[in-house]
């Protein structure tokens, strides 16, 4: 019997049409086709936040080669995974983790290098402009210091490589439920670094969604396994083959409940699905807008551990691009995008507020339309460059660079974050 507050149950107990709802908002061709829909409408006037100028995507464009370029010369991009971060510094932690895991078969390495993705990305949301993580390896003689997403991702690896998220003493090298259950804000701080003087945004929404994922795992060990580890999702690509998008439903449907309660659908949780009064659609599906964003990068995230071990990869392109602030900060400091109420734009903004809403969506609508400028550019096809080398060469790079020159980094709008979206 499922226990009351479990996926399974809220799915049992809640009505056909919500169950439908929730389907079709899980759905990358549901993104894709309601983030259309709002860019049509932006393109029309009818936004009551965004101007769109056409004209201009060639420039980013432009941009975008040319960073990609400078970044990958050979043009053998990887994904926009959360294994660029590990890379950071120009450090192999890879091969410290390979190290560590001794004569471990290569499914026993994907497992733990699955863990240590999963945990990685949930920890990613915007650190804040004041914190830092500084490293210190044995074969540096210096320190490191490293901010925002690189940081974050080398301060978990090293709670990954510390054994924060294990509950098996002796066994280190692995995240799972009980090991999550037991993490708290303190221990994050300690892990991360944090201080008075050293703040990391969203620090206990961090840890609440570390102990929900430990729970969720819990209580689904058909899929995670007895002792609940999100390596045992290797499974699914036993038989030689893993789709991307397959791999995406699965973190959609088993992880529902770890994400915000308020986005819902007759108890079914929607996780990064937000309300937007303009889009369309049928049944209780009607007025919502999914993007399932730090699902997706976990996805591209998860599926180079599968390709290590000799899994095959099938259907990225199914999978849409990343609505965060760089990505979205390209397009408005790219001029793409305009306010049409620049004293609005200079509030403090919610993840949950129209504009950011619209904003997200506009993003993963123009990305789409970006990707086929840049590949012509650079003169590669969508299977030499998918999306996913897209956003890595690539557009999240150069929407850094625009926020560094315009703002000293600081994203284009001031967005409240509770360490769960942004």
């Amino acid at each position: 019997m499922p226990e009351p507050n479990s996926p399974l149950s809220a799915s049992a107990q809640a009505s056909p049409e919500a169950r439908s709802a929730a389907s079709l908002l899980r759905s990358t061709t549901t993104v894709r086709a309601r983030a259309n829909a709002l860019l049509e409408r932006a393109r029309r006037g009818e936004s009551s936040c965004f101007n769109v100028h056409e004209a201009a995507l060639p420039a980013v464009a432009r941009l975008v080669a040319e960073l990609t370029r400078a970044r990958y010369p050979d043009l053998k991009i990887p994904y926009h995974s959360r294994w660029r971060h590990f890379e950071a510094g120009g450090v192999n932690r890879m091969a410290l983790l390979d190290a560590a895991l001794g004569p471990a078969s290569a499914a026993d390495k994907a497992r733990a290098q699955i863990d240590l993705a999963l945990v990685s990305v949930l920890l990613d949301a915007g650190a804040g402009p004041a914190w830092a993580y500084e490293e210190r390896l044995s074969t540096q003689a210096s320190s490191h210091r490293y901010t925002r997403s690189e940081g974050l991702g080398v301060a978990s690896f090293h709670a990954f490589m510390g054994g924060l998220f294990s509950s098996v003493a002796g066994q280190p090298l692995q995240a799972d439920a009980e090991g999550l259950r037991q993490v708290r804000a303190e221990d994050l701080a300690r892990a991360f670094q944090v201080s008075a003087a050293n703040p990391l945004v969203g620090l206990e929404g961090r840890a609440v969604l570390l102990r929900r994922l430990g729970d969720a795992m819990a209580r689904q060990p058909a899929l995670f396994g007895a002792s609940g580890r999100p390596g045992q999702l290797f499974a699914l690509g036993a038989g030689g083959s893993v789709s991307a998008h397959d791999l995406l439903e699965a973190l959609l449907e088993s992880l529902s409940d770890i994400w915000p309660a308020a986005n819902q659908i007759d108890g079914l949780a929607l996780g990064d699905c937000w309300r937007h009064p303009d889009v369309a659609g049928e049944g209780q599906s009607r007025g919502w807008m999914p993007f399932h964003k730090l699902s997706q990068w976990l996805t591209y995230s998860l599926l180079e551990p599968f390709e290590w071990a000799g899994v095959k990869v099938t259907g990225l392109a199914a999978l849409t691009g990343l609505p965060e602030y760089r990505n979205g900060g390209l397009f408005l400091d790219g001029g793409v995008l305009t306010f049409k109420n620049e004293a609005q734009a200079r509030q403090t903004q919610r993840a949950g507020d129209p504009m950011i809403v619209e904003w997200r969506a506009l993003t993963v609508a123009l990305l789409d339309a970006l990707a086929p400028l840049v590949r012509e550019q650079l003169g590669l096809t969508a299977e030499q460059m998918p999306l996913a080398c897209v956003l890595e060469g690539g557009t999240w790079a150069a929407g850094r660079l625009l926020a560094q020159q315009l703002r000293a980094g600081q994203p284009p709008l001031n967005i409240e974050s509770d360490g769960t979206v942004f």
